[in-house]
């Protein structure tokens, strides 16, 4: 395994200060699912002393890349690079077939294949074929049932094909960003992309909305398939370099740790080094940009009991807490009830809930108890994956409570300010 160095693994203590904030340790219990087992497991490979077995290559993928461990690391342990170098590891001798690895590379890795595959899912939603499918889908195996109930509502178009690649500032101009339009939130919630551009623009910022952009890569390169996510940053900085941007702005937590990555993911190129990092330093997770710049605080404040859950890979991964909690405390007032374990993970973790869907299911549930103990009827998150998981949760548990993102309720807001 030369994609990892020994130093790397070595600074591994074996402490133990990972297990208990280990979501898949705290799921079986063995050590093997824990983050200092899966470096033994690592380094027993790099040795030659263990083969790379089902179980070597189980272990990988059984775990989240939640990062949690990462903050509770006293040594400083690097431990997502350190999976994802391992994924890399392993995809990279997969011969044949597969249909994780058709997924990522014909749907996530081209925008072409990702907007025939939403065309085609939200026909299925709005032709009735949905409504027949979950009818009569206790018939079929219990994972078609399972995944079917997952699916959140496509939304009527794609954000790219309603924003313009320009908006102007509603306010005195305080200078230009663009911003990410994404994959699963162009497709899948494309009011938020348009939320998050109002807000922007309501704040003062000139808006870019590159067309030419596309995925991240974030799914591809923490799945194992690190030359797509390296075409897609490329395809990237082409885009939003030329929109001349100051910032650029991304309010899906888990695209913008990855986007963060560009310089390191492109060090050794030398056509993009250089960019990707200038790239990098520009990028701004949409509640850090707005803590950091200011926002208009609403005169309106929520009426509803509100909580906050804390994506992974925005808590773990880019260390940003206070800013999220800031905006959420300021639009929620007396209203904000604290989530216990709010930066536990939901199960969502990418494409996690479909390949693991019963080890999600048992975190989102989890998850779902700690929400019903708070109270709250909205429930404050700013990630894609962990909306839908949660939001799935809560349907399909009966619960009264909307899953929203901090875009969303702050243009609310706005707009009930100016009525």
């Amino acid at each position: 395994m030369t994609e990892i160095s020994d130093d790397l693994l070595t600074q591994c203590m074996h402490c133990g200060l990972c297990l208990p904030v280990c979501p898949t340790y705290a799921l079986t219990g063995l050590e093997r699912s824990s983050p200092r087992g899966r470096i033994r497991l690592m380094k027993s490979v790099m040795d030659g002393t263990l083969p790379v077995s089902q179980t070597f290559k189980y272990e990988m993928e059984f775990c989240l890349d939640c990062q949690a461990c990462q903050t509770a690391c006293p040594a400083g342990v690097k431990y997502g690079e350190l999976v994802e170098s391992a994924r890399i590891f392993i995809e990279s001798g997969e011969k044949g077939f597969s249909a994780k690895r058709f997924i990522l590379k014909k749907i996530f890795a081209g925008k072409n294949g990702l907007r025939i595959a939403a065309a085609m899912l939200r026909f299925y939603q709005k032709s009735g074929a949905e409504k027949v499918v979950l009818m009569f889908s206790k018939r079929f195996p219990r994972w078609i049932f399972n995944r079917a109930r997952l699916l959140p509502r496509l939304s009527r178009k794609f954000s790219i094909d309603i924003l313009p690649e320009e908006v102007e500032p509603r306010h005195e101009t305080r200078g230009t960003v663009a911003v990410l339009t994404g994959c699963i939130m162009d497709a899948i919630y494309a009011d938020v992309n348009v939320d998050t551009v109002e807000v922007l623009a309501e704040n003062g910022w000139r808006v870019a909305v590159p067309h030419a952009q596309v995925c991240c890569g974030s799914v591809n390169g923490h799945s194992g398939d690190v030359e797509a996510a390296k075409s897609l940053a490329a395809k990237n900085i082409h885009a939003f370099e030329k929109t001349g941007a100051a910032y650029y702005v991304v309010n899906s937590a888990g695209c913008a740790a990855f986007m963060k990555e560009y310089g390191k993911l492109l060090e050794d190129d030398p056509q993009y080094c250089g960019r990707a990092k200038e790239f990098s330093a520009k990028v701004k997770e949409f509640s850090e940009f707005l803590f950091e710049t200011g926002f208009r605080k609403p005169r309106t404040k929520l009426g509803v009991p509100v909580t906050y859950h804390e994506p992974c890979h925005l808590v773990h991964t880019q260390k940003i807490s206070v800013q999220p909690r800031a905006i959420v405390n300021e639009i929620a007032g007396d209203n904000y009830h604290e989530l216990n374990e709010a930066t536990w993970c939901c199960g969502s973790a990418g494409i996690y809930n479909v390949t693991h869907y019963d080890d999600a299911s048992k975190l989102l549930e989890r998850k779902l108890g700690n929400i019903g103990q708070t109270g709250a009827k909205m429930v404050i998150t700013g990630n894609p994956g962990c909306m839908a998981q949660i939001a799935a949760g809560v349907k399909n548990d009966g619960m009264d409570v909307e899953v929203v993102h901090p875009a969303t309720v702050l243009n609310r807001l706005y707009k009930i300010d100016k009525a």
